[in-house]
């Protein structure tokens, strides 16, 4: 039971996208009595797009008291079946019903806005979490060892100051605090582009009635991806059953026209089409069905791992630290974890002092750096072994999908159906290293 002054720190997180939103939450939980969360937004603007909800994802959303409401409109996975774009022969094929009794929760996929509004929820029947909307974040003025900085409501536009005890920025992969405490250390963190953008695609069952070979898609319990030289599709049904979603990526035709780390636009429904054209007539005949003008594409970019998490009082949360490409779907899962581990660490703080807040924080990064880079860079991994052209690697993944296919076993090219990578992602509980590491990492800090 953490001391009862440690539970009055007044902590301030930045952002109320999933990380943000989970972080306030388990703090909460924890017993932390004031919790503010800003938000330069008006209002949750997650656009509609499915999001892949993991065992150890749903393990922590469990203990946050929300992954009843996420579950009855989720899709439980049965299997994921690995397809040729061009002609939508199969691959592999992974079952995926062991996942549930290994890890005690099954994979499922929903639609993000249902995940997005149950940790608002959440939020929202905390009495210690204060919500401040349609507010940006200005300049930092102080880091510790009481962080302080500007407020600017949107609707006034008149600043004020808010003073804290610990500053979590979830501000994403556009952080601007990451990207004043990178000014402020001297540190450089380059952005990295993939190279690639994605479209994100929902279909509703009345836009598939008149097609059942595509109203079988939707009807299975089952993650397809198609794929092919530089691009590929997952598809799975959510919101039980009534959508399919699309998650794309192919190369970024559009690079001169995306000024910042991160861009949405809208995208050109020609030139979607014309990206799959060699894909099979029936991926066609559903990409056709996106309606002219209902077409958005994001660019997929991240930035060079950084060398540190924490300044002082202020720690980084989500994209803010580990952008993730979309090939694992662990991006969310990672920052849920981050805020997961925050709770856990400061609610073990001994005392007060600034230099507790400091150590409590490091041992935050040194419980997560390394699983979120290592994530990081399989999820790029996964998507250079997904996009690979003609030749020798190409011949060598495709034996490991025939091996799959003839009962073979062996790894799975498509690594987040991989078992042993698997166990290595679901099955770490990351709140239950944190606790039992704590002690020893922070007297060693």
């Amino acid at each position: 039971m953490a001391p009862k002054e440690v539970l009055d720190l007044h902590i301030c997180v930045i952002g109320a996208g999933m990380g943000g939103l989970a972080t306030a939450l388990a703090l909460a939980k924890q017993g932390f009595r004031h919790v503010d969360v800003f938000e330069s937004a008006s209002a949750l603007g997650f656009v509609g797009a499915g999001i892949q909800l993991a065992p150890n994802m749903a393990r922590i959303l469990d203990r946050l008291g929300v992954w009843q409401e996420i579950e009855k409109e989720a899709v439980d996975l049965k299997d994921t079946s690995i397809r040729q774009g061009s002609t939508d022969e199969e691959l592999g094929h992974v079952d995926l019903n062991y996942v549930r009794s290994t890890y005690s929760y099954p994979h499922m996929v929903g639609h993000r806005s249902s995940l997005a509004n149950s940790l608002l929820n959440g939020c929202k029947r905390e009495k210690s979490i204060n919500l401040f909307f349609a507010t940006a974040i200005g300049q930092v003025y102080s880091w510790g060892p009481n962080p302080s900085f500007e407020a600017i409501p949107r609707k006034s536009g008149d600043p004020y100051r808010v003073d804290c005890d610990v500053l979590l920025a979830a501000d994403g992969v556009k952080s601007v605090v990451r990207d004043q405490i990178l000014k402020e250390t001297n540190t450089s963190a380059k952005i990295i582009d993939s190279g690639q953008a994605a479209y994100r695609i929902m279909i509703t069952r009345d836009q598939m009635a008149g097609d059942p070979e595509l109203l079988a898609l939707l009807d299975q319990e089952r993650a397809t991806r198609w794929i092919g030289e530089k691009r590929h599709i997952i598809a799975y049904p959510v919101s039980n059953k009534t959508v399919y979603n699309l998650s794309t990526a192919q190369p970024d035709l559009n690079f001169a026209d995306a000024p910042s780390a991160t861009y949405t636009t809208r995208g050109s429904k020609p030139q979607m089409m014309d990206v799959y054209s060699d894909f099979c007539p029936m991926v066609k005949r559903m990409l056709d069905l996106v309606p002219d003008g209902e077409v958005c594409e994001w660019k997929l970019r991240v930035h060079e791992p950084l060398p540190f998490w924490t300044h002082h009082s202020a720690a980084l949360v989500g994209d803010a630290c580990h952008p993730t490409l979309p090939h694992m779907a662990q991006g969310a899962a990672q920052a849920i974890e981050d805020g997961a581990v925050l709770g856990v660490v400061l609610s073990k703080l001994p005392d007060t002092s600034p230099e507790s807040v400091e150590k409590g924080l490091k041992v935050y990064e040194a419980v997560r750096r390394d699983r979120a880079y290592a994530l990081v860079e399989l999820a790029a991994a996964a998507g250079r072994s997904m996009h690979l052209g003609e030749g020798a690697d190409k011949e060598e993944r495709d034996r490991q999908f025939a091996a799959l296919k003839g009962g073979k076993g062996g790894p799975v090219p498509d690594r987040w159906a991989d078992a042993e990578v698997q166990k290595m992602v679901y099955g770490q509980d990351i709140m239950k290293i944190a606790g039992e590491d704590f002690e020893g990492l922070f007297g060693g800090m």
